[in-house]
């Protein structure tokens, strides 16, 4: 007994017609199925590159579109064509014009022959299928689908949409449990013609030839009603990426295609010309010892790791051909920064003192109005970002993801406030590399300091703490991932000594700094009185805290408090 090899071939005839001889050179029948769509032309060049191998057969041609049952009927007939012709055949491996054996052939002839009883077909009922695409599971069987998934999509869609709008839905057949699998098996002559030669074989047939993506289906369900001894996997190695699509392996897959026990790869590129040049060698010595255990999800692993990359990309990288979607959580930036809202008003140095214990690049406000104020009042920073507010406000999230991505390795923290423009809040919000500190209410200092009367900067004050507060409420959800610490201008003012070091810690916890001399805070003499006035004038400032009209502070008050800065 030996195994006969069905191939289906539309494409790339060339590496079909190698791949042929191949499995033919070895001691397989070949019956191959060309699509009758393939020009007369390309079908004279595939049958004279074999036509000195006696045990390869041409079946008779149906056309194979994607999601027909052209695809089934194919099979069918090359099957058949295959049991009537080599009677030897103990098992038929179906596989496509794009497949590749990857083990010697002997391998897969001694593993069949210890396994003479055995289907290997994935399938598995509706309820369990994990991996299709395109959320239709239970209703392949149940729907109609006369027109093309490729052609007419527009038609196709509206069709489904019609018929589960008004309930409709076809009646399984008696006897029949829908299963899905991949449409590469390897099946026992005694299922196949068991299937084939089913009394209800035209009932069968009629009724998948109106269900979706058959090939996927057909032999999978009806495996299941004759096969006496079925594993549920497949014996190829097929991959597909998460929309549905099959994995293409090229020439520098050849690591990972050694490392699968896989016999057949699918789907192989056409010039990949090592893959074939490697894998259509003669076979080696049959005293080889053989590996007899198939594991093709023994690289699942790798293969995730693809998935992840492609739908997530790199933490942090936003370019145009791998643009991360928020819906697969690569809404983020590449490393850990910092956000600071409302300490230079009060600390003029402490740029300068933050970037020294910390270890960090401390920039202005990034997203001031008028332009980003870079460290050191550069107009291009590192990455070529320029300073512009037109280029800035155009993307923001690419802008401050650029930025972090140009500087890995460096810390880097920004001075933002109400006044910046705010379309950055919802990603700031969402990004859990962002580590945000706002001392709530002190956007009314420069208002103070202009000395202007509280009437006049009553309703500047009020759109600023609108402003703040929404950002806060935002930090605030449940739904915020970065890491937060708020307080209100009244707590601050209390102890800033023990905020600033909680920055620091928080910023760069490694940093062996002690700091002795912390920044200078402003003097706020009156600043109390100032929001009173506010008050007067009808604007309730509540982000500031109870902060006292009498408020005074010395600020050398804040060097003699004890600080230590880990």
């Amino acid at each position: 007994m030996t195994v006969g090899i069905v191939m289906l071939c539309h494409t790339a005839l060339d590496r079909a017609a190698a791949v042929a001889r191949h499995w033919a050179e070895n001691g397989c029948p070949v019956v191959i199925h060309l699509d009758r769509r393939v020009p007369e032309a390309e079908r004279l060049t595939l049958t004279g590159d074999l036509a000195d191998l006696a045990d390869v057969r041409f079946c008779e041609r149906v056309a194979c579109e994607w999601g027909t049952f052209g695809l089934v009927q194919a099979s069918i007939l090359a099957t058949t064509r295959m049991l009537q012709d080599f009677p030897a055949v103990g098992h038929v491996y179906l596989a496509s014009g794009s497949c590749l054996p990857i083990r010697p052939v002997a391998e897969l002839q001694a593993y069949l022959a210890a396994h003479p009883d055995t289907d290997f077909i994935e399938s598995v009922t509706t309820a369990d299928v994990g991996w299709t695409v395109g959320g239709l599971n239970k209703e392949r069987f149940t729907l109609r689908f006369p027109f093309s998934w490729k052609r007419q999509r527009w038609l196709f869609d509206g069709y489904v949409r019609l018929q589960r709008h008004v309930g409709f839905a076809r009646r399984i057949p008696p006897g029949l449990v829908p299963h899905l699998g991949s449409q590469w098996w390897c099946l026992t002559r005694a299922t196949l013609e068991a299937i084939l030669h089913h009394p209800d074989r035209a009932r069968h047939d009629r009724y998948f030839r109106r269900v979706w993506i058959p090939d996927e289906s057909y032999f999978q369900t009806l495996a299941r009603l004759v096969g006496a001894q079925i594993e549920s996997r497949s014996l190829t190695l097929s991959k597909f990426d998460f929309q549905g699509r099959p994995h293409v392996f090229y020439d520098d897959h050849l690591h990972l295609l050694r490392r699968t026990d896989a016999f057949v790869a699918r789907k192989i590129w056409p010039r990949a010309d090592k893959l074939y040049a490697t894998y259509l060698a003669p076979d080696p010595s049959p005293d080889a010892a053989p590996r007899l255990e198939v594991n093709p999800g023994k690289i699942d692993r790798l293969f995730a790791k693809a998935l992840e990359r492609r739908t997530k990309g790199r933490p942090g990288l936003y370019m145009q051909s791998r643009f991360p979607l928020r819906s697969h959580g690569g809404n983020q930036s590449a490393g850990p920064y910092g956000v600071l809202e409302g300490f230079t008003v009060l600390f003029p140095e402490l740029e300068g003192w933050l970037a020294r214990v910390a270890e960090a690049r401390v920039h202005g406000h990034l997203f001031a109005p008028d332009r980003a104020r870079f460290f050191g009042d550069e107009a291009v920073f590192r990455g070529g970002l320029s300073d512009s507010a037109a280029l800035r406000d155009y993307n923001p999230r690419s802008f401050l993801t650029s930025l972090v991505w140009n500087t890995r390795g460096e810390l880097q923290c920004f001075q933002f406030g109400p006044e910046d423009v705010q379309a950055i809040t919802e990603f700031l919000v969402a990004d859990p590399n962002a580590n945000i500190f706002i001392v709530s209410g002190a956007f009314a200092v420069p208002l103070w300091r202009s000395g202007r009367p509280a009437a006049d900067v009553r309703a500047e004050a009020a759109r600023l703490q609108r402003i703040e507060a929404d950002f806060i409420a935002l930090l605030q959800s449940p739904e915020a991932k970065a890491r937060s610490r708020i307080w209100s201008l009244a707590d601050f003012v209390e102890n800033p000594a023990e905020a600033l070091n909680q920055i620091v810690d928080d910023l760069n916890p490694r940093t062996a700094h002690r700091t002795d001399d912390l920044p200078r805070m402003a003097d706020l003499t009156g600043f109390g009185a100032f929001l009173q006035d506010l008050r007067n004038q009808g604007m309730q400032p509540v982000l500031m805290g109870d902060f006292p009209a009498s408020f005074g502070l010395d600020p050398s008050d804040i060097q003699a408090k004890p600080a230590r800065v880990r």
